[in-house]
């Protein structure tokens, strides 16, 4: 029997107390059960976009987990009262995962991304964890699915036998996929955002002393500036701003 989640709300969205290995215990009790849900790796840019757009904070609230995969989430949940809380960021929790799969048996599917970056990948993954099973993987089309493309993809990853499906296609497009296939797919989703361009060696992560103190966002927006400016120069303001607030109402209510 799983531990019940400890779980707070950061901005009206959910997120879960949890661990490396408390979320790979649950994925393996769901993947075993072959229960049909998604797992949400839930960063700053992430809780924005659901604060502005309430129908994806709904697809984040319905996750069956939902980590804290940047460092202001860590903290926020920290000064809400979690004190031990620690980040569980989703391309670690992707590799943690793969290592538990190769002693399980438990095959993986990888979807997303660019054929290429996912030969690299895959290429990378058997290398670093020998005795990985990888079922399949596909690269959709960068556009709006028609509902054919949906369910092919979705049988492909039926038919592939894998317990657990990788989903690297961005936010809100991942999480937004994941929630409509559901009850479709016969394995646990979960979104690892960026983590095919890591893993894959086409994108450098950023220094591990960067990420510990919340300064992987710097790292990320000198590589690519015109894409992720508005990410970072309005959406970190805006949740540091916000959640001050937040915290504010929360403090009050203590007294």
């Amino acid at each position: 029997m799983l531990p019940k989640l400890l779980t707070e709300v950061v901005l009206g969205n959910r997120v879960d107390a949890t661990s490396y290995e408390d979320a790979c215990d649950r994925i393996q009790a769901w993947a075993e059960a072959r229960n049909s849900c998604y797992v949400v790796a839930a960063n700053v840019h992430v809780v924005m976009t659901a604060y502005w757009q309430r129908q994806y904070q709904q697809v984040i609230n319905r996750a069956s987990l939902v980590t804290p995969d940047g460092m202001p989430l860590v903290w926020a949940l920290r000064l809400l009262g979690i004190k031990d809380q620690t980040r569980v960021y989703g391309p670690d929790l992707m590799l943690t995962w793969c290592d538990r799969a190769a002693q399980l048996g438990m095959p993986i599917y990888l979807y997303g991304g660019t054929e290429s970056m996912l030969e690299k990948l895959r290429h990378n993954l058997t290398q670093q964890f020998p005795g990985l099973a990888i079922a399949s993987s596909y690269a959709p089309p960068f556009r709006p699915l028609t509902l054919e493309e949906e369910l092919a993809d979705v049988q492909r990853i039926n038919d592939s036998g894998a317990a657990v499906v990788f989903v690297g296609l961005g936010c809100p497009k991942q999480e937004e996929w994941m929630a409509r296939q559901q009850g479709k797919v016969t394995a646990v989703m979960i979104g690892v955002g960026a983590a095919f361009s890591f893993h894959s060696g086409e994108v450098a992560q950023a220094p591990r002393w960067m990420m510990k103190v919340g300064l992987e966002w710097v790292y990320r927006f000198l590589q690519e500036p015109r894409r992720l400016w508005q990410r970072y120069c309005i959406n970190n303001p805006a949740f540091v701003v916000l959640f001050s607030l937040q915290l504010l109402r929360h403090w009050l209510r203590l007294k």
